[in-house]
């Protein structure tokens, strides 16, 4: 390989306009490509096979209405006061205009909902009334029946006594048939009070059936008083939007339009704001922080150089790796469904890994040429030397990104297929575009001082150098391993989540949502779920079945209110809309998720099915984090098996992992610090604290993984080259570490500006994401690979290097450092 990449960099040298040319060219037909073919981003995330997709599968199929992404508008007077007239008739009427914007399947006009409600309570109590009324005529018609059965009854025992009588006095057949004439009258008379009786019977249980139903009605309408759309004070009313289209494949066209259509049409004191379901829109790939991040950058790169120029190069050659990276995976959004976190991921690691690995290259370039070396052998021996590491360590990154496809999670995969892209980018990039920058600069790549070389004074013989004491290098360790541990213990609380809207910027228009919605109907209606339960399909059991799963469902102490919204047409699935006493991230809600999965309704004991965007979330963190061991393990064994064949030894490498996993954990830490338990949150400008981003920490256990193999490579390869060449285990450690740690303390700087710059995006997961990978960088670059790696390389002494025989015979000989080559190229 080092043989390879030396011949890449003397032909990038000497047909530098081409390769340049040659690069600027598929930068363009990124760009065309990313024309042709760009689509929306998703601003949603989804796991498949989890509990809430199965209910949004089922609704699909029967309540199809119910199966669509939703949203809600939330419309608030700006002095606090009831709503007047007419911002009610001008909320109406645009609600009604409204059933024409794209994707839009109906909005719901809390007025008309509430004045419906009204009505239906009023209907209630009117048929109560009725119910009642009729009770009170059916007890008195029962009562005049009775009087009259009584009378019969005695008229019935006087006739017979007269019968009896004519027979025993042997009355004749003319006074007989008077009796029987009047048998037949009282007989008709009997017939008509049975008929009246029936009717009443019939009656009394006309009314019974219409008590139970009112009773079931009222049932209902109790458990579901807490859901209102119009806050009580008159001040605040949400409109639900329901999109034909579900939550994932909603074109964000769609979201823009019904932002539009609401904030086009201003109402005197009516401020409109939208939920994070319709509100959170695609984050700015590039911003003012991230330029200020590339501008330190630039800043390092000039002080370790010294000239303007040799800064110059490793910046150019990152922004042409982040053009045709981010243009390229754009360019397949249009075929595949993206995150819209994925480009702005590949622009963070093309940035960071570009100018890193354009750095080693230029920086192992300038000390040859002030050791007098040929300015194109220079280039070729620096690409075949430093570039060859630059290549195992972006692979390694490469490796670690594209590992996330194991996942399972498509989302997932597809940030770790885009980062590794533009990681792998960054390194062709930096092993043939570079090279071709430096011959075109020729020694202006050296400050003007430093292109006057005397080869002999170049060249000074090996210094004597000590090693560090034992005592220093046991207290290095144990002060470095403990100020991890201390910092990663927030995470022992760590909540994973999805953003809602309290964690947008301060005064967005999903932030305002978000604030009104809790303020006027309370914490769950931030998050309401979607529960559906099988029914037994009689349509005469239906409504008792629905009232006996609400009164289920309303009995848990953290349901506020249960309402019914939908039934099948087969009658087998209804649907209700549960609302929560906490938000969509709380602790709380969560619970609640899981025990409402865990209830059986019914004869049959089937369980109820939730989702919901909370329930959604609340499946997603649950997922990425039963995945993180896993991804872990495979991260930390790929890392052991890698660092094995390159530094051919078993303590180095359990060294390096770790050191990983301690600024990894303190990483964590430091992430829930500041996102969960709000530490700093000013300086930062967040708005509320909350859960950690559900796929974070498998993030950056992929991304700091492979940037800490960098450090390490660049320290320990020296640390390796040294003892090899005959010093002491202990003073090869000092060698080592002095001939790379300039390296790495600009790298480290450099990329905790470009990661530091996201910290202030619009967008709270790219926030999240940015300040954890700059800590995480700040941590294991500085605290790990410099202090406590050394230490700990200086305690174990020779034995870090000690390899069984068995397994040295089978290793292959990774030439990491190029050694070899700079034998066969003396430069000297």
């Amino acid at each position: 390989m080092a043989e390879l990449l030396y011949r890449l960099g003397t032909f990038a040298a000497r047909r530098a306009w081409a390769v340049i040319t040659t690069w600027i060219l598929l930068l363009g037909i990124a760009a065309a490509g990313y024309v042709v073919g760009s689509g929306s981003l998703a601003t949603s995330f989804d796991v498949p096979d989890t509990a809430s997709s199965t209910v949004i599968s089922e609704l699909e199929e029967q309540l199809p209405d119910f199966a669509g992404a939703s949203g809600t508008v939330v419309f608030h007077t700006t002095d606090g006061e009831a709503f007047t007239e007419e911002q009610r008739s001008a909320i109406s009427a645009l609600i009604e205009d409204a059933d024409g914007l794209p994707d839009v399947s109906g909005v719901t006009d809390p007025f008309a909902t509430e004045q419906m409600r009204a009505d239906q309570a009023t209907d209630m109590a009117d048929g109560r009334t009725q119910i009642d009324e009729g009770i009170e005529q059916l007890d008195a018609g029962q009562i005049e029946l009775d009087q009259a059965v009584e009378a019969l009854d005695t008229a019935q025992g006087e006739l017979d006594q007269a019968r009896e009588q004519a027979e025993a006095a042997g009355a004749p057949a003319e006074q007989l048939a008077i009796l029987d004439a009047q048998q037949d009258q009282l007989d008709e008379q009997r017939d008509t009070v049975d008929q009246q009786q029936d009717e009443l019977d019939a009656g009394r249980t006309e009314l019974t059936t219409q008590l139970e139903e009112l009773e079931l009605g009222e049932e209902l309408l109790r458990n579901a008083d807490g859901i209102r759309m119009v806050a009580e004070d008159e001040s605040a009313a949400l409109g639900n939007i329901a999109f034909t289209q579900p939550r994932m494949e909603l074109e964000e066209s769609s979201k823009d339009a019904v932002m539009d259509y609401f904030t086009a049409t201003e109402i005197d004191g009516v401020d409109v704001a939208f939920s994070t379901d319709i509100a959170q829109g695609i984050p700015q790939i590039l911003g003012v922080g991230e330029i200020v991040g590339v501008v330190i950058a630039a800043i390092v790169l000039l002080v370790m150089f010294g000239t303007v120029i040799a800064a110059a190069l490793p910046i150019a050659t990152a922004v042409v790796g982040v053009g045709i990276g981010a243009l390229s995976a754009l360019a397949f959004s249009g075929v595949v469904q993206m995150s819209s976190i994925t480009p702005v991921l590949g622009v963070m690691l093309g940035l960071a890994v570009g100018i890193d690995y354009s750095l080693f290259i230029i920086n192992r370039h300038r000390k040859q040429l002030r050791e007098g070396a040929e300015l194109s052998e220079s280039i070729g021996v620096a690409n075949g030397t430093a570039g060859n590491a630059v290549v195992f360590a972006g692979s390694t990154v490469v490796v670690a990104l594209a590992a996330l496809n194991i996942t399972g999670i498509p989302f997932l995969g597809m940030m770790g297929t885009v980062g590794a892209v533009c990681v792998a980018i960054a390194v062709l990039l930096s092993v043939s575009f570079t090279p071709a920058l430096l011959s075109l600069v020729g020694t202006r790549v050296l400050p003007k001082r430093a292109r006057k070389v005397d080869a002999e004074k170049s060249s000074p013989a090996k210094k004597t150098v000590a090693p560090m004491s034992t005592g220093r290098a046991v207290m290095t360790a144990l002060v470095t391993a403990a100020a991890l541990l201390t910092i990663a213990i927030p995470a022992l609380s760590m909540r994973l989540g999805l953003p809602d809207g309290s964690s947008e910027p301060e005064g967005s228009a999903a932030n305002r949502a978000f604030a009104v919605t809790e303020d006027s109907f309370g914490a769950g209606a931030n998050g309401p779920l979607l529960v559906t339960a099988h029914l037994s399909g009689d349509p005469e059991q239906a409504l008792a079945e629905q009232v006996d799963i609400a009164g289920e469902i309303s009995a848990h102490e953290d349901v506020v209110a249960v309402a019914p919204v939908a039934v099948s047409d087969d009658g087998a699935l209804a649907a209700f809309q549960v609302l929560p006493v906490d938000g969509p991230n709380s602790e709380t809600t969560a619970e609640l998720v899981r025990d409402l999965r865990g209830l059986t309704v019914g004869d049959d004991g089937a369980t109820l099915g939730v989702a919901g965007q909370a329930a959604i979330n609340i499946d997603i963190s649950e997922s990425l984090s039963d995945i993180l061991p896993i991804y872990l393990a495979v991260v930390v064994g790929l890392s052991l098996i890698i660092m094995i064949a390159v530094f051919r030894s078993l303590l180095v490498p359990l060294v390096a992992t770790i050191g990983f996993i301690l600024s990894l954990f303190a990483t964590f830490g430091a992430v829930v610090a500041v996102f969960q338990w709000g530490w700093l949150a000013d300086v930062l400008g967040l708005a509320n604290s909350g859960p950690i981003l559900s796929f974070l920490p498998v993030i950056l256990v992929g991304i700091l993984f492979g940037l800490a193999m960098d450090y390490q490579l660049f320290l320990a390869t020296g640390m390796r080259e040294a003892f090899v060449h005959g010093d002491s285990a202990r003073v090869a450690v000092v060698r080592g570490f002095r001939a790379g740690r300039s390296v790495v303390l600009a790298a480290g700087l450099i990329m905790a500006a470009v990661f530091g710059g996201f910290i202030f995006s619009n967008a709270i997961m790219i926030r999240s994401v940015g300040f954890g990978l700059a800590i995480g960088v700040l941590l294991d670059a500085f605290v790990v690979r410099m202090l406590f790696m050394p230490a700990m390389m200086h305690l174990l002494s020779k034995s870090a290097w000690w390899l069984p025989r068995w397994l040295d015979r089978i290793l292959p000989n990774v030439d990491v450092e190029g050694s070899a080559l700079e034998r066969r190229h003396n430069l000297h």
